[in-house]
């Protein structure tokens, strides 16, 4: 796992590369900056992993710079240093990309649980990406499509959606696209029609109201602990973040319309959690 750090402090970069390579004989620190501008270059060359990237940083800052990688390099993962408590700049840098934050003032603790769930996504998406490569399917044996709808339902139960009539068409359609190794864009509800018991339109209004209220739920957790784990991890993964931070602000009397849902997003995030995990 290839780390490259940013931050205009060089105190802070020498304490993470500690950590971080003395966290695990696999982490390595490739690279580090204090200045924004030529980081970004070299960010695009060396091509890490993870780059853990100061907030408020001169010219270029945090939030800017992983935008314009993400553009050209998606797969980079972004961890924010900051200590800022802003919502707004935090919202924004959700919004750019980022993974997770870690706060200032550095707390050894806090970066070594940060970096090891983000190395453990990355390391789960490739190999996942590599068994279907050398497969060219992704056949499945019984028990772990039992595991992986398990893992669904509990996702769901921590959203608070396992009341609602629309979550057992969701689960429902997970199982489909798992049975039958599909994406969502190639699953059509009309098609479905037999196997969910009832008509389209009809299931799709019960599932928006069952994503919206996660939606719902999710904001609210947001707003009471905004590093709360359940919202760090599917805020941005089952939702647009935008939409979350929508959906706060009209809990919070800031706005009179609240976020939107995408059934397509929610149902292939769910999936892919599901399944990286």
């Amino acid at each position: 796992m290839r780390f490259y750090i940013l931050d205009d402090d060089i105190n802070i970069v020498k304490i993470l590369t500690m950590i971080i390579e003395g966290e695990d004989d696999s982490y390595d620190v490739v690279g580090s900056s204090c200045d924004a501008e030529s980081a970004l270059d070299e960010i695009l060359l060396i091509k890490p992993d993870i780059v853990l990237v100061d907030l408020l940083m001169p010219v270029i800052d945090g939030n800017t710079l992983v935008k314009k990688i993400k553009d050209i390099k998606p797969d980079i993962c972004f961890i924010m240093i900051s200590q800022v408590q802003d919502t707004k700049l935090r919202s924004d840098s959700y919004e750019a990309g980022i993974e997770f934050f870690i706060n200032k003032p550095i707390n050894k603790i806090e970066v070594k649980n940060v970096i090891s769930k983000v190395a453990e996504k990355i390391e789960m998406k490739n190999m996942l990406s590599d068994i279907k490569k050398m497969l060219n399917t992704s056949d499945k044996n019984d028990d772990d499509k039992n595991r992986d709808v398990i893992k669904i339902k509990h996702v769901l139960g921590m959203l608070g959606m396992l009341g609602e009539k629309g979550t057992n068409d969701i689960i429902k359609i997970c199982s489909y696209m798992i049975d039958n190794n599909k994406s969502i864009d190639e699953c059509n509800l009309n098609e479905l029609e037999s196997y969910l018991g009832d008509n389209p339109q009809i299931v799709k209004q019960r599932i928006r109201r069952a994503i919206k209220n996660g939606l719902t739920n999710i904001a609210n957790l947001g707003i009471e602990d905004y590093a709360n784990d359940t919202f760090n991890i599917y805020a941005n993964v089952l939702f647009d973040f935008s939409s979350v931070k929508a959906e706060m602000d009209y809990i919070n009397g800031k706005k009179k319309v609240g976020g939107k849902v995408s059934i397509n997003k929610f149902i292939e995030g769910l999936i892919f959690t599901c399944q990286d995990n």
